[in-house]
């Protein structure tokens, strides 16, 4: 017995693991995901059947380790970028996407759990938003030029790191107490019960007539089976086997040894409190709807990474074309100066002169280490944000990153109206719609709400078949013969009992009705009230979002006609500086100006040529705002929700 028993348990070990190992890994599209159901398979075995419903669902690790991608993009010490691969890096490697992703698979579980009778144990509604960067809000992108020196702010506080710290945004529209449980659900995963036991006893008796013998020696074996399963309906089904086995040294029964059983099943039917089919559903319906929230919450999280990734790479692409600005200034004043110290030293130039251009020059060099630092601080950003572990990897550590795109400016400028574009962000912002959803949540949950202030009246139904069978006692004083009043119908074994209690024949029968009515009933009405309040605060809440939507959009399409206009005065700004550095040289030259003129006009066209980079840099940030705030950014950028949820882009580098 004792190898069979441990042959056994390795089987059911080994069907779990079996078990576990089949199950569909997590992190796959949502649309993908299999959610194992408990029951047969075509090819299962009985002992996985069996064991099924208490394996452990295999859960991937988390693989902290780059996509391939990254590894391609890498050549000669230096991370070739454009925008596009930093998007898909973005969707293959960025943590607070990989986050959402898991949140999608964890509502989908949700499912699951309500599906056998639990209340769902909701979904995240908060996505983070990617750091402002180096030429974000509040962050310097020009070092100042023209005679002022640049400060440099240094992080002394959390409140100083805004520039490379994300913050968490909530999407939810509803309170922070949730609904009411309102009325309870059945348990629709059915229950199976049962016990084995076996009793001995020795009583004394106060007098031997009672049961002719002291003590009173009993032994007992009991079993029993008991099955419980609601249903939509409000339904619960209750069914039970009860049996129990007695020896005893008792000589004033008939029966001994004797075997009793019975066989019931109770039926429970809730008449107003807990009926009916959708209010007993309400939990699934929300967990359904759930999923629908948590994928809109996802492709939010994706719109915003991706939104602040482009912008974080146009950030970078102006920071480099700052630096070249400041050498450009650089080279002007490295020129200045071996011009004044030649002259100095044939004597056409005062001594003073050459002073002022070594000056400019320090001036110079310091706003290029100014510009060279914060695009240094710039590629950190990037390297977090595109890469699972950052600047740990000493790959990604070690690397420079080369933006290859341009920011282009058209020539004309699109003609774009308000109306259409708030239209077409009210059809597209996954913020609203997962918004709506939550109301439709809250509405259905209010169902339960209302239902819980009914009386509970409930209809019960039971049916019972006994039996009983045994031995003639042969401890009777009667003798062997047996007692008088034993009656053969009950001599016999076990199939015999079964016989009694599937025949019928001993059959007791109930039918009742249960009431119960609070008489104030103040408890369900203060939730079904606060419930009603809560989902008027929801939709006000979701007014104002959409209000909200309306003037993100309207407020980005003046941003966009803003920086066009700053873009084509700094354009003409700046060939205006150079026409009048070039002029004022040529009577420096004659020598109708002086060094601090030249000076002068050198910074001017140094501040022109940066004002440029950066209303430039404001033009590409503002078409992404705009892209955000209709919700288009996925659509521009030609992004696949489906590679999004896999965190693998299909398309090529």
């Amino acid at each position: 017995m004792m190898w069979k028993r441990a042959a056994l348990t390795a089987a059911f070990l080994t069907t779990i693991r079996t078990g576990a190992a089949q199950d569909a890994p997590v992190g796959v599209r949502p649309a993908e995901a299999q959610i194992v159901q408990i029951g047969p398979g075509p090819n299962g075995n009985f002992l996985r059947r069996l064991t099924l419903p208490f394996a452990p669902r295999a859960v991937n690790p988390v693989d902290f380790r780059n996509t391939g991608r990254l590894q391609s993009l890498i050549r000669a010490g230096q991370l070739y970028l454009t925008v596009d691969d930093a998007i898909a890096l973005a969707l293959e490697n960025n943590l607070d996407i990989q986050l959402q992703r898991d949140n999608s698979q964890i509502a989908r579980n949700d499912i699951l759990r309500t599906k056998g009778g639990g209340l769902p144990r909701g979904v995240p509604l908060e996505i983070r938003e990617l750091p402002a960067g180096i030429g974000g809000p509040g962050s310097p992108l020009l070092t100042t030029v023209g005679g002022v020196t640049p400060i440099t702010s240094i992080a002394s506080n959390s409140a100083d790191l805004a520039p490379i710290q994300g913050q968490q945004v909530t999407l939810s529209v509803l309170g922070s107490t949730p609904l009411s449980a309102g009325s309870r659900i059945p348990q629709f995963d059915p229950t199976l019960t049962g016990s084995l036991n076996y009793q001995k006893q020795s009583i004394p008796e106060t007098s031997v007539f009672l049961a002719g013998a002291n003590p009173l020696q009993n032994k007992t074996i009991g079993a029993n089976l008991g099955y419980l399963q609601g249903f939509s309906t409000g339904t619960t089904i209750s069914s039970s086997f009860n049996s129990s086995r007695l020896d005893s040294n008792n000589s004033r029964t008939d029966y001994n040894p004797y075997t009793s059983g019975n066989l019931g099943v109770t039926v429970t039917q809730p008449l107003l409190q807990g009926f009916g089919i959708s209010t007993n559903r309400r939990y699934i319906s929300i967990a359904k709807n759930n999923v629908k929230i948590s994928d809109e919450v996802f492709r939010q999280q994706v719109i915003d990474t991706l939104a602040s990734v482009v912008r974080l790479y146009w950030d970078l692409v102006s920071l480099n074309e700052d630096v070249r600005v400041k050498r450009q200034g650089l080279a002007l004043s490295e020129k200045l100066y071996e011009n004044n110290k030649a002259q100095v030293e044939v004597g056409t130039l005062a001594p003073i002169e050459v002073k002022r251009a070594q000056a400019e020059l320090a001036r110079s060099r310091q706003d290029l280490a100014n510009s060279t630092g914060l695009l240094l601080q710039q590629e950190l950003i990037f390297k977090t944000i595109l890469t699972r572990r950052g600047t740990a990897d000493p790959v990604i550590s070690s690397v420079r990153l080369v933006p290859s795109d341009r920011i282009q400016v058209p020539a004309q400028e699109p003609v774009r109206e308000a109306s259409a574009l708030v239209q077409a962000a009210l059809a597209r912002r996954p913020d609203l719609a997962e918004a709506q959803l939550q109301i439709t949540n809250s509405q259905i949950g209010l169902k339960g709400s209302r239902n819980g202030l009914l009386p509970e009246l409930d209809l019960i139904g039971t049916i019972q078949n006994n039996g009983l069978v045994g031995q003639v006692n042969s401890l009777s004083p009667v003798g062997n013969a047996g007692p008088r009043n034993a009656d053969p119908t009950f001599i016999g074994g076990p199939e015999a009992l079964v016989g009694q209690i599937f025949g019928h024949n001993y059959p007791n029968y109930f039918v009742g009705v249960q009431l119960n009515i609070p008489l104030r009933n103040r408890v369900a009405q203060s939730d079904l009230i606060r419930d009603e309040i809560q989902i008027r605060q929801a939709q006000v809440r979701r007014q104002q979002l959409e209000n909200q939507i309306r003037l993100e959009v309207e407020n980005a399409l003046l941003n966009l006609q803003r920086a066009r206009a700053s873009f084509d005065a700094a354009v003409e700004t700046r060939q205006l500086q150079e026409e009048a550095l070039d002029a004022e040289q040529q009577r420096y030259e004659v020598g109708a100006s002086t060094t601090f003129m030249v000076i002068q006009y050198q910074r001017d066209l140094a501040q022109a040529r940066s004002s440029e980079v950066v209303t430039q840099g404001n033009y590409a940030k503002a078409i992404a705002a705009l892209e955000r705030s209709t919700g288009q950014t996925l659509d521009t950028y030609k992004v696949s929700m489906d590679d999004a949820y896999r965190g693998q882009v299909s398309r090529k580098n």
